[in-house]
């Protein structure tokens, strides 16, 4: 495709994304390309990225970020999984909680064991021995990297925080690697009228800005991958049905939670994330089932404090773009693809897709070949996360709206529908090549959404009904009494000051 040398990267917006990308390539490559951001003051971002999942971790360890002082500054707090409330039933929960479940045994998962125990007359739910769910609950954290006395993993954690506060706190680490950051709005883009390869960015002030790749992060707007190289979009409406948000920040509420709350409505859900200093609220809905003004009446009158702005409106498409790169141009998130922030991995995706671009960084000119793979593993991936969240509509048994009834009865692709029919049969769920939800995450999604197995794995008869009985009991009284030692969420927020 090209044999030039790669040595000036321009990264095209700040934001989450933008900074994100700028940070990791200054960390990574800083001493051997030129990174250059352009952003303007004047465009705002979408901002409602603010709960994360546990990968996050590694991507400010890779970083060197200190934990104390990222989450001080941006008001963040700990994220122990999510609440899904009313999406079964009106009325009823379940979270998927990070981390595992009971004990990890070979060549069975423990949910089986459980299954067996409830067939042979145990009350008990799964989550009873989830070490997660349990310090959710009942708020508390602290770091505990594996449960006293034992060779049972400890708590898995993500975080909540101000996505402006974090992308301001990721350009002075930028800027402190030496990334160039240009203020200024793109007025025309040139193109090589050879290739239609992207040349420079001619700025509103006159500045011209050359470069070897280009990094779209212009969210919806998408100003190099679709208005300039017309890249396509794939849409997947007809598998998500939202296509409206709604934003507002309320004044904070007691206890702070450890745990970011989805409650669902009439015609969509609404988030509600706990931060140091306020919570973050949202809608996300259905303009076909739901206006803006019945939207906001049912967000506003769900919010545990003082609403702190006006609410604004962010109307986005479900998809992904046919070609996250496409010539020297890299997409990276929302000009990339969106997918609601159900299972919060808007975050995620720019941290996968800045890293596996580093992985195929073009050293001496761009490779169609590694163009091509990026593409792949870029697809993989956003459809594998596509179909967990279509699960959590599919698998509904509302029928109080027109909005769950026609969720409930959509057709669904092909590869979730198998992928639920096994755990409905067999209750077994295997994970897919580079899918980044684990098996124990299926598995609470599919048992919190009412498909319970029946039948399980022919290792757990191997314990006898004594046997069984033991194992079940001893596991919750260790996750019961590794809990109650625990300090309190918010006492563990105090200590960070």
């Amino acid at each position: 495709m090209s044999d030039q040398n790669i040595k000036n990267l321009v990264i095209l917006g700040g934001g989450t994304a933008g900074w994100m990308t700028a940070s990791l390539m200054a960390k990574v490559l800083g001493k051997s390309i030129n990174i250059t951001l352009v952003e303007s003051d004047k465009i705002g971002t979408v901002g409602v990225g603010e709960a994360t999942i546990p990968p996050i971790i590694n991507f400010n360890q890779a970083l060197g970020l200190n934990e104390r002082e990222f989450l001080k500054a941006t008001k963040g707090t700990i994220k122990l999984g999510i609440q899904f409330e009313n999406w079964l039933r009106q009325g009823e929960s379940y979270m998927h909680a990070f981390g595992s479940i009971g004990k990890n045994f070979p060549f069975c998962d423990f949910h089986h064991f459980w299954r067996r125990s409830r067939a042979s007359g145990q009350d008990s739910s799964l989550w009873d021995y989830s070490l997660n769910y349990q310090a959710a609950i009942n708020n508390k954290f602290a770091h505990l990297a594996q449960i006293k006395g034992t060779n049972l993993p400890g708590i898995s954690y993500a975080y909540h925080f101000d996505a402006g506060l974090y992308a301001q706190y990721l350009r002075s680490y930028s800027e402190s690697k030496g990334i160039k950051r240009i203020e200024g709005t793109v007025k025309s883009v040139q193109v090589r009228p050879q290739d239609g390869f992207v040349e420079t960015l001619i700025l509103e002030d006159g500045q011209s800005i050359a470069g070897d790749l280009f990094v779209d992060c212009t969210g919806l707007a998408a100003l190099l991958i679709e208005k300039t190289l017309g890249v396509d979009f794939e849409g997947w409406s007809h598998w998500l049905p939202c296509d409206r948000a709604m934003a507002v920040p309320s004044a904070g509420s007691k206890p702070i939670v450890p745990y970011t709350r989805s409650i669902a409505h009439a015609a969509g859900w609404q988030w509600r994330i706990p931060l140091q200093h306020r919570t973050g609220n949202g809608m996300v809905y259905s303009s076909k089932h739901w206006s803006d003004d019945e939207a906001r009446e049912v967000l506003m009158g769900n919010l545990d404090g003082e609403a702190l702005a006006e609410p604004r409106v962010i109307p986005f498409r479900t998809g992904r773009r046919t070609r996250q790169w496409d010539r020297n141009v890299v997409s990276i998130g929302l000009s990339s693809g969106f997918l609601e922030p159900l299972e919060s991995t808007s975050i995620h995706l720019i941290q996968s897709a800045a890293t596996r671009l580093i992985k195929s960084f073009p050293h001496q000119g761009i490779k169609a070949e590694e163009v091509a793979e990026f593409n792949r593993q870029s697809q993989v991936e956003i459809e594998r996360i596509r179909d967990f969240i279509i699960l959590h509509y599919k698998l509904n048994e509302r029928r109080d709206s027109a909005f769950w009834r026609e969720c409930e009865s959509m057709s669904i692709p092909e590869t979730l529908e198998n992928k639920i029919e096994l755990f409905r049969r067999t209750g077994k769920v295997f994970r897919d090549y580079d899918d980044l939800f684990t098996e124990v995450a299926w598995q609470q999604v599919m048992i919190g959404q009412g498909v319970f197995p029946e039948d399980h794995h022919t290792i757990a008869d191997n314990l006898s009904e004594e046997q069984l009985s033991d194992l079940m009991n001893s596991l919750r009284t260790l996750v019961d009494g590794t809990v109650k030692s625990l300090p309190g969420h918010e006492q563990f927020l105090a200590g960070l000051s």
